[in-house]
């Protein structure tokens, strides 16, 4: 069962090219469809790093990165998949499994070294999804933080 009207929250793309990370507001369409999420960010070539941060109604984020033979996602609690079609189409293309119906546990699925490149190794990470009693965007704050571009991040969101 989807969550019925409008998605809430933000989605980022973040690009990383000669040194410098830029952040930029994607549309928020890319909150409802994971594969406008992936077109918007095929958009921005780049030489370097280019990746979106997905922070959906409060309850979950994910992140998106594209790569040359597909694209490497982290959703970071599975279970959001009963409620989110976003979150239900990650999984698809992840070939996981969908939690059941009765199952109320949190757990990630994907890529959790998906930005092990930029500064945030697995365990970190890991570590970062696991705080769950934070909300999404506080999570990718911790993220941003890490990876070294947290000025340009909360000058995005400065704007929404």
């Amino acid at each position: 069962m989807a969550v019925k009207g409008q998605v809430t929250g933000f989605a980022v793309a973040v690009v990383r090219e000669d040194g410098r990370w830029r952040c930029d507001r994607l549309d928020d369409a890319a909150l409802a469809e994971l594969d406008t999420a992936i077109t918007e960010l095929r958009k921005l070539r780049s030489t370097g790093a280019v990746f979106a941060l997905l922070a959906v109604d409060d309850e979950f984020f994910i992140i998106v990165r594209p790569t040359p033979t597909g694209v490497s996602l982290l959703l970071s609690d599975a279970a959001a998949a009963l409620d989110y079609d976003i979150a239900a189409d990650v999984l698809d293309l992840l070939r996981a499994d969908a939690p059941d119906d009765d199952d109320d546990a949190v757990w990630p699925e994907g890529d959790l070294e998906i930005l092990a490149d930029l500064g945030l190794p697995k365990p970190e990470l890991e570590v970062i999804v696991n705080e769950i009693e934070l909300y999404p965007d506080e999570q990718l704050q911790m993220v941003a933080q890490r990876c070294g571009f947290a000025d340009q991040y909360t000058a995005v969101l400065d704007e929404l």
